[in-house]
């Protein structure tokens, strides 16, 4: 089972490590990641395998919203399927 992660907030040193080692410690794994900076804004998408995570996508994204607040950055997890129709035009 696969989920998006959208991560946007402003540029600073360590995001990806710090988003990547939050992902990896709950047994989720990048398979894709994009990233750029736009001026002072760093954005970031990634495509992950969550069938062997240690926690449900509801808890994940909970998680990681919580670990965004506390690293300045808005941190989004949603299932593949609902990112997908919330995108289709």
């Amino acid at each position: 089972m696969r989920a998006v992660v959208t991560v946007t907030g402003k540029d600073r040193k360590g995001i990806i490590a710090e988003v990547s080692a939050f992902l990896a410690n709950k047994g989720v794994n990048v398979e894709d990641i994009s990233q750029t900076i736009l001026g002072e804004y760093f954005a970031m998408i990634m495509l992950v395998d969550v069938s062997e995570a240690t926690a449900d996508i509801a808890t994940l994204a909970r998680e990681g919203e919580e670990m965004g607040k506390k690293i300045g950055m808005s941190i989004r997890l949603q299932h593949e399927d609902i990112f997908n129709a919330m995108h289709r035009i």
